[in-house]
């Protein structure tokens, strides 16, 4: 074997868990109607590339103009809109950005958490940046509270280098950053997948605890499904996206990560294949949750984020997704996606769009 088909090999070592998964997940029947639990989780980056602060709020302002637009024209069976969940990275925080986006939240178009990128830190230096941004960010409206006021958030790792993923050690550092996260007041990482990337998981198409040492490196690395009547109130929940061998546009087969770009838009046959990854609380096969992602916010996917490309995915999820027969559409945040889930652990079924708030309450900008 050559080096480069090992290398191929090693960046594709979860094709196994793939499989076994595909076919335990058969083995779990639903009755009735399936419920679709759909997330569009945005890494939204408007000083991406060190821009200007003039390109920075041209960016905003392309969103301000045109997702309203484009969300007015689908709702789900709820009567809910597209509902954006926007991982604002901290360390680009401008005050106008945050309030950019609380009014999206105020129309429930969508909802803020919490993008981080950070290279060669401390434990103590990131819980120190962590806590500032979710001070500064939260004084804009954002992020959810506990009932004595503590603000609570989802997560995604900038660079995908979570609980410092790399072997090099770059872009993180931090090797308890899944213990510290929690006690931050994050309830679930929503980070993954990232193949080919070498931070992916062996753990695939899951929504998962994180077991074992959670100080250690990589702590996302072993994990138990979350299934229904077992909640652990001790850490986060790890909530990954579809991850297969899928349909691309430009060839017959390949990596389908949920990545939503202007090279490789949404469409049909890539919205089945996330559909297909079975991403399901254990004991709960008929709420099917589906968390996509993008970089929005720079121009070329902004563009397409605003543009016929989205506008075609969401009329086929409104449609062959939403027909009352065999699929019920639910358009849901970051945090609705997590209180869902936590609804069926606590054994509640159903209609699970009567679980948005079922944890978490809106944040106070809603």
């Amino acid at each position: 074997m050559t080096l480069r088909a090992l290398q191929t090999l090693e960046r594709h070592f979860w094709l196994g868990s793939w499989l076994r998964d595909r076919i335990a997940r058969r083995r779990e029947h639903a009755s009735g109607p399936r419920h679709l639990l759909f997330a569009l989780t945005d890494h939204w980056e408007p000083g991406w590339g060190d821009a200007s602060r003039s390109v920075g709020d041209a960016r905003v302002q392309a969103w301000a103009d045109g997702y309203p637009a484009l969300a007015a024209e689908f709702r789900d069976a709820d009567g809910k809109p597209p509902r954006h969940s926007f991982f604002f990275p901290g360390e680009q925080y401008v005050p106008e950005w945050m309030d950019s986006l609380a009014k999206f939240t105020r129309r429930g178009l969508g909802e803020v958490e919490l993008h981080l990128h950070h290279d060669g830190d401390s434990s103590a230096g990131v819980r120190r940046d962590i806590d500032a941004y979710v001070k500064t960010i939260g004084q804009h409206g954002h992020f959810s509270r506990d009932a004595d006021g503590r603000p609570r958030f989802a997560f995604i790792h900038g660079n995908w280098c979570l609980s410092n993923a790399r072997r090099d050690g770059k872009w993180c550092g931090v090797d308890d950053e899944v213990s510290l996260l929690f006690d931050a007041g994050c309830y679930a990482d929503f980070t993954f997948p990232s193949a080919p990337d070498e931070s992916q998981p062996r753990i695939v198409n899951s929504i998962y605890w994180p077991v074992g040492d959670l100080s250690r490196r990589r702590a996302y690395e072993r994990g138990v499904r979350a299934r229904v009547g077992e909640i652990m109130h001790d850490r986060i929940l790890m909530i990954q996206g579809p991850l297969a061998l899928g349909p691309h546009e430009n060839r017959r087969v390949g990596l389908e990560s949920g990545n939503l770009q202007a090279s490789n838009p949404p469409s049909a046959r890539r919205i089945r294949t996330w559909v297909e990854q079975e991403i399901t609380i254990q004991g709960r096969p008929e709420w099917v949750f589906v968390k996509v992602y993008t970089h929005g916010a720079p121009e070329a996917q902004a563009r397409a984020m605003l543009g016929e490309g989205v506008r075609a995915m969401h009329r086929e999820l409104t449609t062959r997704y939403n027909d009352g027969k065999r699929w019920v559409l639910h358009y849901v945040t970051a945090r609705e996606m997590y209180n869902v889930a936590m609804a069926a652990l606590a054994g509640k079924s159903g209609d699970p769009g009567q679980y948005r708030d079922h944890v978490l309450r809106p944040p106070p900008a809603a």
